[in-house]
């Protein structure tokens, strides 16, 4: 069974947000406080806002999960039959 989603403290969103723009190597990462209670904590790269985050509690440990949105209409149109990128071995 999955944890508990527990609220975002001003802590939380500060560490989640340094640890993707070092991750990323990207300043322009944002994780946004919600403006009242019971929206969601945002994840932004500029001022376009790309998806949600969530903290989660289960059994004493704390994880935070990044949940992306990618509209189709923001897609690049591509060629049919394009090949895929191939793996790296």
């Amino acid at each position: 069974m999955p944890g508990d989603s527990s609220p975002m403290t001003p802590i939380d969103i500060a560490r989640v947000q340094a640890y993707l723009r070092k991750l990323f190597s990207n300043n322009l990462i944002r994780i946004i406080a919600p403006a009242r209670k019971g929206l969601s904590v945002e994840f932004a790269v500029g001022d376009e806002v790309l998806g949600t985050v969530y903290k989660d509690e289960e059994d004493g440990e704390i994880s935070y999960s990044v949940t992306l949105t990618i509209l189709d209409e923001d897609l690049p149109d591509v060629q049919a039959g394009l090949e895929p990128t191939p793996r790296r071995r």
